[in-house]
């Protein structure tokens, strides 16, 4: 990567609409997005992450801030005059033009020769693995290889930065997987770094370098998928990445200690706090000291592993992931008494 910034945002306000009837979209948003990096924006609907993204393009004007592309203000550039190109949801590929003339089409509007766009058409093409398919139109192609074909289509310019708005959700399960690993593939292979939209949280750990949490309007959150897992800064950041269990507890003399009297960290302060504990980082074990007491309540089989339903002394409900076993349920019957063992350095402590 590069030593500045291929993208900053800084400062971003974007607001919809007059008067009482004015939305915050965007809410002072500022963020550095590095040269060759996969950088995913997470959130749900209505966070603003495609307000930011349209704002790069130049689709919607910030009402406060600027926008960066390679330390160059852009903020007041029409679309064609930033070297940014956009994969959208919907691939809008042209149907009456083959696969290859698709890819060509930007690079003749931007008056290449005609070696040079056969040439970059049929790199692209063999990039994205269509090149047996070039004759075809969109119709005769799946989803995934037209998405492939858009992907190229936008990559064919060599822009400085792609911007992708949920370019997968349309897809299958299966399909959507097999693309995610195209896409980290195609962005390792063209150095070119690409800003990725997505309300997934399992797309976004899967395939990204550094990703934003955003909710309502605010960036909460920039980190690795790691760090964005394991260490939130917030609940709602906790709560959206993942599945966490939330225990009520208490900081008091350095300890944390549950609503039911047990220590599970040491910390700072005094008062109530929340604690977070990922079901993974939970293991089921005969009860014992030093662990905590449990009642199992039931079990949710999903193949790779059960989610356990468990009931803590307090009253809190808590689940665990154990393992799935081929010799058969891997998860203790209803009314097992339980002492959970909590993984070293799982417990995080959030606020409130």
């Amino acid at each position: 990567m590069g030593a500045g910034p291929a993208v900053e945002a800084q400062n971003i306000v974007k607001q919809f609409g007059q008067g009482a009837e004015v939305v915050r979209a965007l809410d002072d948003v500022s963020v550095r997005i590095a040269q060759g990096e996969f950088f995913t924006l997470l959130g749900p609907s209505g966070c603003g992450k495609t307000t930011l993204l349209r704002c790069i393009a130049g689709f919607e004007t910030p009402t406060a801030g600027r926008i960066l592309l390679g330390g160059r203000d852009i903020t007041g550039e029409p679309p064609n005059r930033r070297r940014v190109n956009t994969v959208f949801q919907s691939y809008a590929l042209f149907p009456h033009l083959t696969v290859a003339q698709n890819v060509a089409f930007g690079l003749e509007m931007l008056g290449k020769s005609r070696a040079e766009v056969r040439q970059t058409t049929e790199r692209m093409l063999a990039l994205v693995r269509l090149d047996q398919l070039a004759g075809r139109r969109p119709d005769a192609l799946s989803g995934g290889q037209q998405q492939r074909v858009a992907l190229a289509r936008a990559l064919a310019p060599q822009p400085e930065v792609l911007l992708l708005d949920e370019p997968l959700s349309a897809l299958d399960l299966k399909l959507r997987k097999e693309m995610q690993s195209e896409l980290k593939r195609l962005q390792h292979e063209t150095g070119i770094t690409f800003v990725f939209v997505t309300h997934d949280q399992e797309e976004a750990l899967t395939m990204s370098d550094r990703i934003g949490v955003m909710s309502a309007g605010k960036l909460l959150q920039v980190g690795t998928p790691r760090d964005i897992y394991n260490r939130p800064v917030n609940r709602f950041v906790a709560d959206f990445i993942g599945e966490t269990n939330f225990l009520p507890a208490r900081a008091e003399g350095g300890v944390i200690r549950l609503a039911s009297g047990e220590a599970v960290a040491q910390g700072p302060g005094s008062g109530p706090v929340t604690v977070a504990i990922r079901p993974e980082q939970l293991r089921l074990d005969v009860l014992a000291e030093g662990l905590l007491p449990a009642t199992v309540e039931g079990a949710t089989y999903l193949g790779t592993d059960s989610h356990v339903h468990l009931r803590l002394s307090d009253g809190s409900a808590v689940v665990a992931r154990v393992p799935s076993s081929p010799a058969g349920d891997s998860a203790p019957p209803s009314g097992t008494q339980v002492g959970l063992r909590i993984a070293p350095g799982a417990v995080q402590v959030l606020e409130g």
